[in-house]
């Protein structure tokens, strides 16, 4: 692990001063965030349109499908995510392109003399920051992740976004959003908005009902998978279901049973967008290249990658933390051990908030090697706590003193080279990406 880790991943001192004078004060409403974009002329009514994308798991694989369809037609398109894994900039995209320091540093400077000294926190400041600079560049489409909930997060303030997607909606950030199902559902569905289409992906009973009702409410037409339209995959290729047309793409390029879903999902998106110069040619091109970092990432370059090359194992990174995205991940890696019958390694870092005890059961049935480690952050999960949970589900489950200690352990066994995968948190993924400048997304 790098000495200088910061849990925040704020390497440069812009971040660092935004982070110093605002703290992450929850404020369960917009009114901080409204009054700032105010001051600052309403740029989120000057921007490109809006595809405004909520949900538990999948929201940054959606987004990264959406925009990179858009830009395989040729759109010039913004984007804003979060988490970020290794530095900020990877938040904000400009047409296309990270945000450079310089550029960031001058937005910071304008966004807080805007905001005059008053209350606002980092998520907030930052969101009113990447609009501003949206509505300062030209482009065709922009792509907006959600970062907690929907309802009052500081992204939702788009009075007609051109789509609201919902992603599917699970229990994670119990600790804020929960703690039952329906009252995340409730936050997810804050995001439709009166008259504007939203377009959901398969959702579990209670939950779809809450959307429904929020839909029904505001007269918003809602296309639901499984049932106004339809992704699935087909003898190994992508086919969308969508009203009268049936569209035969290539395999998204991100991996997983699961990615097939989050790709139907961004071409429903797409084609409720009805954008004329976003063809089904350049749904393919576009499904066909998305890059979403931490999310099921084989892992090629770096002294991690390296090691395992060396034993003939592949290495992989993926961010599931929760009860929805550990069942993801185990049909991921029941996929890619089928092929060949090598055994399979868990090294797994986790928050504290998280629910391991959820999280493990769904690799019963592939019985993989658990090696649990800490990483350098307040919240990180003690290993030996991960290590119960993991033996409560049935699995063999061991402590290991850090993601270095824990690979030589997994890749020392004797028997075929594993497939071994590095997973839990996304800062605990990130961490690793850190370790060396040739693995940073861009």
């Amino acid at each position: 692990m790098r000495p200088d880790y910061d849990a925040l991943r704020a390497s440069d001192a812009t971040v660092l001063r935004l982070r110093a004078l605002h703290p992450s004060l929850i404020d369960f409403s917009t009114g901080r965030v409204e009054r700032l974009l105010a001051a600052l002329d309403h740029p989120e009514r000057r921007l490109a349109p809006v595809m405004h994308v909520a949900g538990t798991n999948g929201k940054g694989s959606t987004c990264a499908d959406i925009r990179a369809i858009a830009e395989a037609a040729g759109l010039k398109v913004h984007a804003l995510t979060s988490p970020h894994l290794v530095r900020f900039a990877e938040r904000i995209r400009i047409a296309g392109k990270l945000i450079t320091d310089d550029a960031f540093q001058a937005l910071a400077d304008v966004v807080e003399a805007a905001n005059a000294g008053q209350p606002i926190s980092f998520h907030e400041i930052t969101a009113a920051l990447a609009l501003f600079a949206f509505a300062e560049t030209p482009a065709d489409l922009c792509v907006i992740e959600v970062g907690l909930g929907g309802r009052f997060d500081a992204t939702n303030v788009f009075e007609a976004p051109a789509v609201s997607v919902i992603t599917p909606v699970a229990l994670d950030h119990l600790e804020i959003l929960g703690p039952e199902l329906g009252k995340i559902a409730w936050e997810k569905a804050g995001i439709i908005k009166r008259g504007r289409p939203v377009v959901v992906a398969r959702q579990e009973p209670e939950a779809l009902a809450v959307i429904e009702a929020e839909a029904d409410a505001l007269s918003a037409p809602l296309s639901l998978m499984g049932r106004d339209f339809d992704a699935y995959e087909a003898h190994g290729r992508l086919a969308v279901q969508f009203g009268e047309r049936l569209l035969d793409l290539p395999p998204p390029r991100l991996f997983g049973p699961h990615q097939f879903a989050n790709a139907g999902l961004a071409v429903a998106a797409v084609l409720t967008l009805a954008d004329p110069r976003i063809d089904e040619a350049a749904m393919g091109r576009g499904l066909a290249s998305a890059v979403w970092p931490g999310r099921f990432q084989r892992l090629a370059k770096g002294p991690l990658a390296e090691q395992a090359k060396a034993r003939g194992a592949d290495l992989w990174l993926d961010g599931a933390h929760n009860p929805h995205a550990g069942k993801a991940l185990a049909e991921s890696l029941e996929r890619l051990a089928a092929h060949d019958g090598r055994p399979v390694a868990l090294i797994v870092g986790m928050l504290g908030r998280k629910d391991a005890a959820s999280f493990f059961p769904w690799f019963a049935k592939l019985r993989p090697r658990i090696l649990t480690t800490g990483f350098e952050s307040q919240g990180a999960t003690p290993p030996e706590l991960l290590a119960q949970a993991a033996r409560a589900a049935g699995l063999d489950a061991e402590v290991q003193d850090g993601v270095e200690a824990a690979l030589t352990r997994a890749l020392a066994s004797s028997g075929p080279a594993p497939h071994v995968v590095i997973c839990g948190s996304l800062h605990f993924v990130g961490d690793v990406l850190a370790m060396t400048p040739d693995t940073w997304p861009t």
